[in-house]
């Protein structure tokens, strides 16, 4: 921090004094010793005001992790010394994160018996770890004589968790569990039909079916299916960012739409009990273990908040290693631009695990080489466009659904599909 400094105002106070005094002496005029009492005056009153030490800057975020578009506030508070006039914030915020007051500067005269309290309103409108920006303080002296500052503020970081857009889905192509929301295909302790049998020990009275044991004359009950849970892996494509991003307000970037959908499709599954777990492939490699319960969505969310572009580490020939457990479906978010994340999921569908892509590359989402339409990367980012077309293609011949992420009710008819192919009886070669 820096130390107290003469302002421009006891300056001019100091040098004015000296001189008109000065020069009454040598013209032998008293009268202007009343010009130059004013000054003389305030430089003594501010010299009779210095502060004896810097102040003390402390700032605290009320709130750590917040929502896209959600607002924290940020606020410096100063302590000693007492003999304050004024004092000054400035801030100067990055790309996707908005200040109130817009103009970025705060001022605020102290009272006395309490520490003056400066505050900003930072909003940041895209996921990820955000800092409010560079800011400084500044303080100012009772009459004006001292300042101290610009002194440079500690940049705190806002974890801005990622929207999760409303989505719902009743089906699971493999309910795999002992617990969950999911009807199975056995009898158990649950909420659906499964049929009228005879009374067994354990039954519950309320399940006893009145019409039947009264036709039959021997008690019979209401049987129930049991209910499952699924075991889900969200396996985020990372690799490249498609298009502009305006925040959450704006349009959306294929990285965008891909961590959003992540973020809900975890929602729905850890609401329903399953255990979800979510492997990114990106410039950083972070991974998640499968889990359930509310604290474990706040890890995902967590987790997808640092989600960086890039290329990874595990396409340099290494075989990737995933470690889903048999009946475990996998869920592929991407905007199907990489062939490897392509033969990613053919290699899965081949080991007998549920395959499932969602396509997040938005239809009138432009690379930046693509942006003028008269320039070779137009040309080009068609011709990638058709290679796409025909990858999509051979992915579907596989057996893996290709579906384009569009909010709720986007994979209802494809899970329905995959939990009715389930059922089906496989050849199995003798």
């Amino acid at each position: 921090m820096t130390g107290w400094l003469p302002t421009a105002a006891i300056v001019r106070s100091t040098t004015t004094a000296a001189v008109v005094s000065l020069a009454a002496l040598v013209l032998g005029r008293p009268d202007l010793l009343v010009l130059a009492a004013p000054f003389g005056i305030h430089l003594a009153l501010a010299l009779a005001h210095t502060p004896s030490g810097g102040p003390d800057v402390q700032t605290r975020l009320t709130d750590r992790w917040v929502r896209e578009g959600q607002t924290t506030r940020w606020r410096i508070r100063v302590g000693e010394p007492a003999d304050l006039d004024q004092l000054t914030a400035t801030l100067a915020p990055p790309a996707f994160v908005v200040v109130t007051p817009a103009s970025g500067a705060v001022s605020a005269t102290p009272r006395r018996g309490a520490d003056p309290v400066l505050e900003f309103a930072v909003s940041p409108r895209r996921w990820g770890v955000r800092s409010p920006g560079a800011g400084l303080v500044a303080a100012t002296s009772c009459w004006g004589g001292w300042r101290w500052g610009p002194a440079p503020l500690p940049e705190p970081s806002v974890v801005a968790l990622p929207t999760t857009s409303p989505f719902s889905s009743t089906q699971s192509p493999h309910p795999v569990g002992l617990i969950g929301q999911h009807p199975a295909r056995r009898a158990g302790d649950g909420s659906e039909f499964w049929a009228v049998r005879p009374f067994q020990p354990g039954d519950r009275l309320r399940r006893v079916n009145w019409r039947t044991t009264l036709r039959t004359g021997r008690v019979h009950a209401v049987g129930t299916a049991a209910q499952e849970d699924s075991s889900v892996l969200l396996l985020i494509d990372a690799v490249a960012d498609v298009g502009t991003s305006g925040g959450v307000d704006g349009e959306a970037s294929s990285l965008d739409v891909t961590v959003r959908a992540a973020g809900a499709l975890a929602g729905h599954h850890v609401r329903l009990g399953d255990r979800v777990a979510v492997r990114v492939l990106g410039r950083s490699t972070l991974t998640l273990g499968p889990g359930t319960g509310v604290r474990h969505q706040r890890r995902i969310l967590e987790l997808l908040s640092q989600v960086q572009p890039g290329w990874p580490d595990l396409f340099g020939g290494r075989h990737l290693r995933f470690r889903a457990e048999a009946g475990t479906v996998v869920v592929v978010l991407s905007p199907l631009l990489t062939p490897e994340i392509t033969t990613t999921m053919v290699t899965l569908a081949r080991r007998g695990l549920t395959v499932l892509a969602v396509d997040t590359l938005p239809p009138e989402a432009l690379p930046r080489p693509a942006r003028d339409p008269h320039s070779a990367g137009r040309l080009a980012w068609r011709m990638r466009l058709l290679e796409r077309d025909t990858e999509l293609t051979e992915v579907a011949r596989q057996g893996i659904p290709v579906v384009p992420w569009r909010g709720p009710g986007t994979l209802d008819e494809v899970l329905r599909r995959l939990a009715r192919r389930n059922t089906l009886p496989r050849a199995v070669a003798r």
